[in-house]
Formats: C-alpha cells, sequence, structure tokens
C-alpha cells in the first residue's frame, strides 16, 4: 500500500477544503458573512439562557426574583424562565441550532415571534409600559427574533418526516402515563378531601410547571412526590424534544444495482484497499462520485454517518466521492467520520476538512517473503507441529467450489461456535457467509485426526492476487494453536488460490503495546500501555496484537478520520454500536440508528 496519493484535477475533484483552510459549502449555498453571523445569534443567546435559567433553579433567591418578574408587572426575555425545565429546553435548541438543524429554526422562530408579539402587546398597557426593564426585553426578544429571520439560510439540516408524528405519540403517551402515574402518588402520599379530578389536573398542570402546591390548597402533596413530578415533567419533555428534533435515519440496504456497481469498481480496483470488499455488507449505504467512478460505504448510527475503509474506485474520483457524502452529512446534520482508513485514504479524507486519529496497524503477510525458519518463529513453529502431529489437517476452497449441502453444515457450525448472539463487525467484516454472490472468497476448514470439522476461516478477495480476513470460528474444546495452524497452512499453499498477500487481524492501538514495552519508554506512554492492558481483560486487545505479532507481518497503519474533537465521544459510541460492542434492548431496537 502506498503511503500517498497523487490527485489530479478532474471533475470528480469535488470543491473539498483547500489550502485556505475553508469548509466546502452545500450544493446550492446562498449563504453571506451577513447570514452566517446573524444564525450565531440565536444560538449563543439561547446558550446563555440556558445557563441563566439553570442557575436560577438552583437559587432560591433568583428563583423567586424571576417569578415575581414575570408574575407581576415586569417579564423576561425570551426563554428567560427559571427552572430546569425552561433551562433543558434552552440549551437543547441551541445545540440543535448549533447542528443548523431547518425544524429547530421553525420551533424558535415561531415561539420567540409569539413571544415578542405578547411582550409588544403588553407595552400598550400603562402599568407595563412605565418600566424600563420591559422595554429592554421587548427590544432583546425582537432582536433575537431579527437574526433568527435573517439567518434563515443557515438552517438546512433536513429531519426525518416522521418526526412530528413520533413526537405527538410520545407526548400523548408520555402524559397519559405520566398524569396516571403521578395522580396514584399524590393519592398515596397523603389523605386529603381533593376530588380525583383535582389530582389529575393538579398533576398535569405540575407537569408543565404551570402550577405549585399553593394553587392547591384542598391538597397536601409531599415534598418528595412534587420533585418527582416535576422530573417527570423534565423527562417527558426532553423525550418529545429528542423525538422531534432527532436526525433522520440513514439508507442502510445496499440496492442490487449499487452492489453490481460497487463490484464493478471492485474488480478494477479492489487491489488497493485490503478492505474494500466489506463495502458489500448489506447494512450499508453507498454514494457515488457524480461521474460514478468511485463511492463511499456508510451506516448512519446514533446520528454519525460512519464510513468505513477507504472510498471504493478510482483514487482520482475519490474527492467527488468525499464531496457528496460530505454534502449528505452536511445536509442531514450527520456527523461525518470515517472507520479504518489507510493512510492513503486518510490522506485524501483530510484535504476535505477532516482530522485523523492513528486507531492501530492491520497486519499483512506476503506470502512470497513469509518463512518459519530462524529464532523468531520458533514459538510458531513448534506450535504448528504439535498440531500437525496432532493428526489435524486442513482444506482450502473458494466458495463457489463448496456443494450446497457442505456449506450449509460449514454455516451450522460457525453458528454453533459464534461467541454470543451478537455478530459482531462492520469495517472489517461482511456480515455473512455462504452467499451465493461472494462464491471468489475462500473457505479453509480444519479436522481433527478422525475427520470431524473443528475450525473454520473465511477470507475475501482483496483484489486478483490477495485475502482479507472475514470470519474466524472454532470448536473451544479443540486444540489450542488451530487457528495458526490454518493461517500458516493458508501461507504454504497459497499457490492454490493464487494468492501473494494475506491480510489478518487489526491490532488496535499496536504502537502503543510495542513501544510502551521497550527499554526507555517514556512515563506517559508506559502509563498508556498500562491503561491498555487493564481494559484488555475485557476486549482482548493486547491479545489481538500479539496474535497478529507472531507472524512478523508488516503492519499498515490505519486511521480514524473525524471532523471534532469534541466529536470523539459520539463517534466512539456509533462504531461501538456499529461493530456491535453495544447492543440496544429489544424494545429500543427501532431506535438504533436514530440521532
Amino acid at each position: 500500500m502506498s503511503n500517498a496519493v497523487n490527485v489530479s484535477p478532474r471533475a470528480d475533484a469535488g470543491t473539498g477544503q483547500g489550502a485556505g483552510g475553508q469548509q466546502p459549502r452545500r450544493p446550492g449555498d446562498r449563504s453571506t458573512a451577513l447570514t452566517r453571523r446573524t444564525a450565531l445569534v440565536p444560538e449563543w443567546y439561547l446558550r446563555v439562557v440556558g445557563l441563566l435559567n439553570l442557575l436560577t433553579a438552583v437559587s432560591f433567591t433568583l428563583r423567586e426574583q424571576v417569578h415575581s418578574h414575570n408574575t407581576g408587572d415586569l417579564y423576561t426575555p425570551f426563554m428567560l424562565f427559571a427552572g430546569f425545565t425552561s433551562a433543558a429546553a434552552a440549551l437543547f435548541m441551541a445545540m440543535m441550532l448549533g447542528r443548523r438543524k431547518r425544524v429547530a429554526w421553525i420551533v424558535v422562530t415561531l415561539l420567540c415571534g409569539l413571544y415578542a408579539v405578547l411582550s409588544v402587546w403588553a407595552l400598550t398597557f400603562d402599568d407595563l409600559r412605565r418600566h424600563p426593564f420591559n422595554w429592554i426585553s421587548t427590544a432583546v426578544t425582537c432582536l433575537v427574533l431579527v437574526c433568527t429571520l435573517i439567518g434563515r439560510r443557515e438552517f438546512y439540516a433536513k429531519g426525518d418526516r416522521t418526526n412530528p408524528q413520533l413526537a405527538l405519540a410520545v407526548l400523548g403517551v408520555g402524559a397519559l402515563i405520566s398524569v396516571g402515574a403521578g395522580a396514584t402518588l399524590v393519592t398515596a402520599a397523603g389523605p386529603d378531601h381533593a376530588s380525583i379530578g383535582d389530582r389529575v389536573w393538579y398533576v398535569a398542570l405540575r407537569l408543565t410547571a404551570l402550577t405549585n402546591d399553593q394553587d392547591f390548597q384542598a391538597l397536601h402533596v409531599n415534598h418528595w412526590v412534587g420533585a418527582g413530578i416535576n422530573l417527570t415533567g423534565l423527562l417527558l419533555f426532553l423525550a418529545v424534544l429528542y423525538a422531534l428534533f432527532r436526525s433522520p435515519r440513514g439508507r442502510e440496504q445496499l440496492g442490487r444495482d449499487d452492489e453490481e456497481q460497487l463490484r464493478t469498481l471492485l474488480a478494477k480496483h479492489g487491489a488497493r484497499d485490503s478492505l474494500g470488499y466489506f463495502a458489500l455488507r448489506r447494512d450499508k449505504a453507498v454514494i457515488f462520485s457524480p461521474t460514478g467512478k468511485a463511492a463511499v460505504t456508510y451506516r448512519v448510527v446514533g446520528g454519525v454517518t460512519l464510513a468505513s475503509g477507504d472510498p471504493i474506485g478510482d483514487v482520482e474520483a475519490w474527492p467527488g466521492a468525499i464531496d457528496a457524502w460530505l454534502a449528505e452529512a452536511r445536509e442531514h446534520a450527520w456527523i461525518p467520520a470515517v472507520m479504518g482508513a489507510s493512510e492513503e485514504g486518510g490522506t485524501v479524507y483530510a484535504r476535505h476538512g477532516l482530522d485523523a486519529l492513528e486507531l492501530g496497524d492491520e497486519a499483512i503477510v506476503e506470502t512470497g517473503e513469509f518463512t518459519l525458519d530462524g529464532r523468531a518463529m520458533r514459538g510458531v513453529r513448534q506450535a504448528y507441529n504439535r498440531v500437525k502431529r496432532a493428526g489435524y489437517t486442513t482444506r482450502i476452497r473458494r466458495h463457489h467450489d463448496i456443494p450446497a449441502d457442505e456449506m450449509a453444515e460449514l454455516l451450522a457450525a460457525a453458528d454453533r461456535w459464534r461467541d454470543g448472539q451478537t455478530e459482531r463487525g462492520f469495517s472489517m467484516a461482511l456480515g455473512r457467509l455462504g452467499d451465493p454472490a461472494d462464491g471468489d472468497c475462500v473457505m479453509i476448514e480444519c479436522h481433527d485426526g478422525e475427520g470431524e470439522l473443528r475450525a473454520l476461516l473465511s477470507f475475501v478477495p482483496w483484489g486478483p492476487k490477495g485475502l482479507s480476513l472475514d470470519l474466524m470460528r472454532r470448536d473451544r474444546s479443540s486444540e489450542n494453536g488451530l487457528v495458526e495452524f490454518m493461517v500458516l497452512e493458508l501461507i504454504q499453499q497459497a499457490d492454490s488460490v493464487d494468492v501473494q498477500r494475506i491480510s489478518l487481524n487489526f491490532a488496535m492501538f499496536r504502537s502503543v503495546f510495542e513501544e510502551g514495552a521497550r527499554l526507555g519508554a517514556g512515563p506517559v506512554l508506559r502509563l498508556w500501555r498500562s491503561a491498555l492492558m487493564f481494559f484488555s481483560r475485557w476486549w482482548q486487545l493486547e491479545s489481538l496484537y500479539r496474535a497478529n505479532a507472531k507472524y512478523r507481518p508488516i503492519w499498515e497503519p490505519r486511521f480514524l478520520l473525524f471532523e471534532k474533537s469534541s466529536q470523539l465521544p459520539r463517534i466512539g459510541l456509533a462504531s461501538a454500536r456499529a461493530e456491535g460492542f453495544i447492543v440496544a434492548p429489544a424494545p429500543l431496537s427501532r431506535l438504533r440508528r436514530d440521532a
């Protein structure tokens, strides 16, 4: 794999980030310096107001002052109300405006417009007009409204068409459950002479923060019950906002025509990236360059559009595909990220404004240069000979050479040996086995001395002369070192399947394990290595590195690409979900890809 790429100017080159460091613009973008600046006003205003609301919520003195203002002859500017609910609402809408969501602009414009009308109308009354503070409040509200209207072009991100219906459903069902549970708690907390209707009405008003205990003299509500009702109202409000502002789901189903076009590109350019064949996962979506000579495959998880590996196709057409992918991300307010890009692909992605973070290294074995001789290979050689003396044998075939009944037996064994019910993998796994369309994949079967199947490995094509590890399953009761034995058998019999290079497992943070163990390693590197060793108890980070290192492979770095460092937690969570390390509970499975 080369470490650099020379992209010549052409129609597919797109409008990526250049030397000036400016972000690529959206197609049809009509934004100006004025609209970009004014669009920041409502965003930052809501941030400040949200923090002020949070401060008043925790300070009794400030909260009473704000309440006295809004219930007397004074009123505060837009969204400046004491309480956790108003603080959460302001901060949430500020965040959605920061993502340039169109529906957030609509909601803020309507609410601010209505509040501005009421503020101007209030100034017609002599008692309210004579207070200078009310004029200031009205002026601030109107200023925010004007800036919101001027900056409307900056809020272009689309939402899901089903969001309004989902928000109404969440509101209706949540309100019924909350009112019913709240009325039950009010009744159980203490006897009183209030009717059922009064209790229900009290809970309903308390959920919307429109009342307090002094408004209902007939009710004697426990303090903790009232606090619980307020918390329920806050959670319900946030759930409605989440449903209303969530990002649209991505197209996570690779169509037949798209798959055929990708296979055509892989036939021409598949030798460039060992992860290229994994672009054919059918839970991914694909977006092509304007000429169709390159493509980016991705999946939307938690509001993150997660691409994997390098773009597919002609390297000179990569910028066009990347531009199209980034434009779609901006249009839907998705966070763009790339998992497992090579140094060549990462270089091109970086030219489009993405930063790179090295994740680890891919182990690649050149079959013509591999040897078991030498002291460094002594342990591998001994393990190989031990398994061979135990009577184990291998059989190497292309998938299209395996009869259907034998393939069915292999599939049953693979399912039986799977560790858990979740199929892991996204960027470096195909996610299926035995599909007729994958006939060029290579299967390695391992049988014991009695002819019983004990393990199997499956490799996907890496161009015409390479293979990339996809699936690794074995019987837990089989001989130790069985997988190593199978890999060595494949290397030694590589000519039978016309293979010259093999991509094995990916070793995350490989350089940390290697450099941190050396004499003279710095304290920071040693501390980082110790932390990774600790987490390896659950995630097998160190064991994967050791399993790869024994073959003395060529290490090729792989990178994570992202726009902002602040987005890394969301990207990490989305990656863990896509790879199958974090699985949503069954009732939430329909919301897995929501933002």
